[in-house]
């Protein structure tokens, strides 16, 4: 029997992250979602928010192990899985009125996830929802030991690799025109924010 690519962290996160996304998607039509690894996340709440249209994508490097899961998805609402790389100026894809990602600010170079927004701000028109899950510092400071412990272990994994600060990336979002609607508290001391980048702003 083939073993579909598993991560226990989606597995284990996957519940509470759907209970928010129902009501902050709920009006959307498309969701783009940025790095998502084993396709856990997409087919999990494509199959839960059957309005959606739900578009899965990786780095080239890793759409082997993205596209098993997707293609045992039974729905019709799952795109096919899309290269995309968020350094890459202008993105291939167009951005719809929904993006997710999870665990990924804090994977990327942090020239990544200036890249990222500046990408929304050229490529993203009025009226979309940007959601990221993940850990963050506030203040500079770490929310746990937990999560200490984890930035240590991800400098060694790659020196860019690090927990990013909210304040950092809300002012990026502010750059690109996002307002934060929302900073929930989601379980193992992570969050989900939410950002909207409403009419009239650039």
């Amino acid at each position: 029997m083939n073993t579909l690519p598993f991560s226990q962290a989606c597995e284990n996160n996957k519940a509470p992250i759907l209970a928010v996304l129902q009501q902050t998607f709920a009006d959307r039509r498309r969701v783009l979602e940025i790095a998502s690894g084993t396709g856990q996340h997409a087919c999990h709440f494509a199959a839960h928010m059957p309005w959606l249209e739900w578009q899965p994508t990786e780095l080239a490097s890793n759409l082997a192990v993205l596209h098993p899961r997707c293609a045992a998805y039974s729905g019709t609402n799952l795109l096919p899985e899309q290269e995309l790389d968020v350094r890459e100026q202008p993105w291939p894809l167009p951005v719809p009125d929904a993006l997710f990602s999870a665990n990924s600010l804090h994977i990327m170079a942090w020239t990544a996830v200036e890249q990222l927004f500046e990408a929304l701000h050229s490529g993203a028109s009025q009226d979309v929802v940007l959601a990221l899950y993940g850990p963050f510092n506030y203040g500079g400071q770490y929310t746990s030991a937990s999560n200490a412990r984890f930035d240590q272990w991800l400098a060694q994994q790659h020196p860019d690799s690090a927990i990013r600060d909210f304040e950092a990336v809300d002012t990026l979002a502010a750059q690109a025109g996002f307002k934060l609607r929302a900073d929930k508290d989601m379980p193992a001391n992570n969050r989900l924010l939410v950002w909207h980048k409403q009419h009239g702003r650039a």
